[in-house]
């Protein structure tokens, strides 16, 4: 894969993005460029964040896996 590296930096950010945004709501301020969120009601906005979390681990995880060894050490080369 050759954009591991952007990839994984688009996981990072959006795991710092998502996490800092829900600290922000504890506090009771948002991101500016996330506020279309809290529009749409709270706990949509507050539901949004956490899948941006998981979205970012979800994509680090996939661009650090070297499929070509898992496929390899599974057997698919029968």
């Amino acid at each position: 894969m050759k954009n591991k590296g952007l990839l994984t930096l688009l996981g990072f950010a959006l795991i710092i993005i998502g996490f800092s945004a829900l600290i922000l709501q504890l506090v009771g301020v948002q991101w500016v460029f996330l506020s279309f969120l809290e529009k749409m009601g709270r706990l949509f906005a507050f539901v949004v964040k956490i899948i941006m979390v998981i979205a970012g681990f979800v994509v680090i995880v996939l661009a650090r896996t070297d499929w070509e060894r898992e496929r390899r050490e599974s057997g698919g080369e029968q």
